[in-house]
């Protein structure tokens, strides 16, 4: 049976998500697969390739042959490389880490509030202390 590595479509009009599978040869492209090694997000910045390696190597050592798309993504990861036995290429962009969402909801509620961290516009006027001499007698005495 003549295997392939190639990309099954999910996700929505206008955003696609790819998962990377091992089929036979003649099915479809959305068709039944024999396994599914990795996913491949295009639209995110930027975009998420992840391939089981060990699988991905076992297909190919058993001679399933990728698709155009999918050695593109196997040799941004390094796996089509590392089966061919060449040096590796250079490390993948990786996605900044996003903020705690905690964090931008309480920054955004206080600007909204005006509660800044900024001073007050009028200083507190401060209290001068009574001497010990100054007491007021106590009524009736």
């Amino acid at each position: 049976m003549a295997t392939k590595i190639k990309l099954q479509r999910t996700g929505k009009m206008r955003e696609p998500h790819y998962r990377i599978v091992v089929a036979d040869a003649r099915t479809k492209r959305d068709g039944r697969v024999i396994e599914a090694i990795g996913q491949y997000h295009p639209k995110d910045d930027p975009s998420t390739i992840i391939v089981d390696g060990e699988r991905a190597a076992h297909w190919l050592s058993v001679g399933a042959q990728p698709t155009d798309p999918v050695l593109v993504l196997l040799k941004v990861t390094g796996d089509w490389q590392k089966f061919k036995g060449l040096p590796a290429p250079e490390p993948m962009k990786v996605a900044a880490p996003k903020a705690d969402r905690r964090e931008v909801f309480q920054a955004a509620a206080r600007e909204a509030a005006g509660l800044e961290e900024k001073p007050a516009t009028t200083p507190k006027k401060k209290s001068k202390p009574a001497a010990e001499g100054d007491e007021t007698p106590a009524a009736g005495q």
